[in-house]
């Protein structure tokens, strides 16, 4: 996966950048005031592609199912 494409999913889920790491990007969860707060920061690796296993974990952490596992 792009890193671009998962940088993209998370801002569309109200997640905001907080600050750069060593090698990775750091995300705070935005949830709507209806729902119970996500912990801690989501940490997306800088890499222009992500391997299929790290971005699914990304996408977890940050409550997010990845499109291939959505149900129609």
């Amino acid at each position: 996966m792009k890193r671009r494409d998962l940088v993209q999913a998370l801002e569309a889920a109200g997640h905001h950048w907080v600050r750069e790491g060593d090698h990775t990007t750091m995300y705070k969860p935005g949830v709507p005031k209806d729902q119970p707060p996500l912990r801690g920061l989501i940490q997306v690796p800088r890499h222009s592609e992500i391997n299929e296993i790290t971005a699914k974990s990304v996408l977890k952490q940050a409550g997010i199912v990845p499109t291939e596992n959505r149900r129609p």
